[in-house]
């Protein structure tokens, strides 16, 4: 399983058990909140109801004084009333009161008078000084049937004359328990959803951070040109910086040490024959001999000025990991200008160049000079190997979203044993003649196909002789 989903997964699994509790509690204390609020409310009303029936009742002129028919009326009459988006039409209280004895006197719903209510808690209970309340089922097998009773004492002179209960069923107020919930979950699932969205754009940010710095790691690892993911002032970002810098600076001291080993390496014969020429020249001899060895020392100098030349080239392009100016390059105009270049050594050869190139103009983007450079080695190794008097064949070509520069000569082609060495840097064929390069162009070329983002390959054509071929991207049109 990816690091990405890994932490996605453990973040939701810690937010989505954290709104889960919550929620559940939050669902769990709606309903006692809602009716401790009921209780309350029924408290006052009980209380409130006992003062204003307390004189009448001392005076035994309880059902005669018009007070409780008055409040029977309105507890059975229509009401209009919006409660928080909820219509109430009537009142849902239930309204007894008993004597000292528990015996009820009144009963707002005519049902009860007469009986004995001093079992009941609300009633029991506050005949003997307590706070006396109870909630009961209307129906047995009914749990949504339960009525709230709140009972207040009813005093005259500090004495206890009888109890007034105020009773209300708990489903009244069920609509406004279920209403809450509803929005508490509504508010929960969106909580769930917005933190899924939150944890999705982390996990996506961090997956794709840390798949940048992987897929960098891999091309240093495979010795590939890789320049360092941006991934901002953070501590992955600080992370893929400090890999950069230690990748430049190992490389470069295997580099440096590399360098200076296939340097000396290469200089040796040129300075034997140097200095085995200077040697014969402090000695007498004719004038003839005299100028072959300084023509030897001549030769072996621009040798070795060409040598460190190319090196020079190639360290540069072989330390660049990326393309430091980047401009639009039209490969037509490139390519007459590497033909100018070399018109001079194809002339000393009697070498005819064709060219095929397209109407339209090809670009693409890169440096000019890079590629000029890498273009002329190629041309430079075709004419090099060519037959004198023969034709060399420059193509230009479009095909799977790259520009393609092929070159063919007419020469003997590459030995199979050579074929797996031709991008070795100082590994060259001798050529027509027996001289030889040095060994550098071919390594130039593909390092400055890799700062391009496209390849080179060399290989023998099938009519006879050699082709070698850069490939280029062709930059993408929006």
């Amino acid at each position: 399983m990816k690091i990405g989903l890994r932490i996605l997964l453990g973040y939701f699994l810690v937010v989505g058990l954290a709104a889960w509790f919550l929620l559940n509690v939050f669902m769990a204390e709606v309903k006692p909140g809602v009716r401790a609020t009921q209780e309350d409310t029924l408290v006052g009303t009980a209380h409130m109801l006992a003062a204003v029936v307390a004189g009448d009742m001392q005076a035994g002129t309880l059902l005669s004084s018009g007070v409780l028919e008055r409040v029977q009326s309105a507890l059975h009459g229509p009401i209009r009333a919006n409660v928080s988006g909820i219509d109430r039409e009537r009142l849902d209280y239930r309204l007894y009161i008993t004597d000292a004895n528990g015996i009820v006197r009144f009963d707002s719903d005519g049902r009860d008078a007469g009986k004995d209510y001093s079992r009941w808690n609300d009633v029991y209970l506050t005949l003997r000084g307590k706070y006396g309340a109870r909630s009961t089922r209307a129906h047995p097998d009914d749990e949504a049937s339960t009525v709230m009773h709140v009972a207040a004492p009813i005093l005259a002179n500090g004495k206890l004359i009888g109890v007034l209960t105020v009773a209300k069923p708990n489903a009244s107020v069920q609509a406004f328990v279920e209403r809450s919930q509803q929005s508490i979950l509504r508010a929960g699932v969106l909580l769930l959803v917005l933190s899924l969205l939150i944890g999705l754009g982390f996990a996506w940010w961090l997956a794709r951070s840390l798949r940048q710095l992987m897929h960098y790691v891999s091309e240093v690892e495979a010795g590939r040109k890789a320049v360092p993911p941006s991934l901002g002032n953070n501590e992955i970002g600080t992370l893929a910086n400090a890999l950069h810098a230690m990748r430049t600076r190992l490389e470069g001291k295997e580099y440096a040490e590399q360098l200076m080993h296939t340097l000396a390496h290469e200089l040796k014969s040129p300075i034997a024959a140097i200095q085995g020429s200077a040697e014969l020249l402090s000695e007498d001899m004719p004038p003839q001999e005299f100028r072959h060895f300084l023509d030897t020392i001549l030769s072996q100098n621009a040798r070795q000025k060409q040598l460190i030349d190319k090196l020079l080239a190639l360290v540069r392009v072989e330390q660049q990991q990326g393309l430091e100016a980047a401009e639009t390059v039209t490969l037509g105009v490139l390519l007459k200008q590497v033909v100018a270049d070399a018109a001079g050594p194809r002339d000393a050869r009697s070498l005819s160049l064709r060219i095929n190139v397209p109407e339209s103009p090809v670009q693409v983007r890169g440096d000019a000079l890079l590629l000029r450079q890498a273009l002329g080695n190629l041309l430079d190794n075709a004419i090099g190997f060519a037959p004198v008097g023969s034709e060399l064949l420059l193509a230009l070509q479009v095909a799977d979203g790259c520009a393609a520069v092929s070159l063919t000569d007419r020469g003997p082609g590459i030995p199979v044993y050579a074929q797996e060495r031709l991008f070795e840097r100082f590994y060259s064929l001798p050529r027509p003649g027996g001289s030889k390069s040095t060994g550098l162009g071919l390594p130039f070329v593909r390092e400055v196909a890799a700062l391009h983002g496209g390849t080179v390959s060399v290989g023998n054509a099938e009519q006879g002789g050699c082709r070698a071929e850069l490939r280029l991207p062709l930059p993408l049109i929006l």
